[in-house]
């Protein structure tokens, strides 16, 4: 089951450009605490550079492949049966 923390994290992984690993974000101190929270935890993990965002590390460009990927599958209105 997802908790609340774990959507948080995937919306923070969903902010990078999985295409462009020279892209960073920052995540203002006044953005939602829910946010900030979740890129520290991202942070404490070691799949962003900073705690309040930075780049990516190699274990985070992972993590945004799959969240992308579980993002298409679950957005398909393909049927399985």
């Amino acid at each position: 089951m997802f908790t609340l923390e774990m959507l948080d994290e995937l919306h923070v992984l969903m902010l990078f450009n999985p295409d462009n690993g020279q892209e960073g974000i920052k995540v203002h101190h006044s953005a939602e605490p829910a946010t900030v929270d979740a890129c520290q935890r991202l942070f404490d993990r070691g799949m962003v550079t900073l705690p309040d965002g930075g780049y990516l590390t190699p274990l985070g460009v992972q993590a945004v492949e799959y969240a992308v990927a579980l993002t298409q599958l679950l957005g398909s209105n393909v049927s399985a049966n």
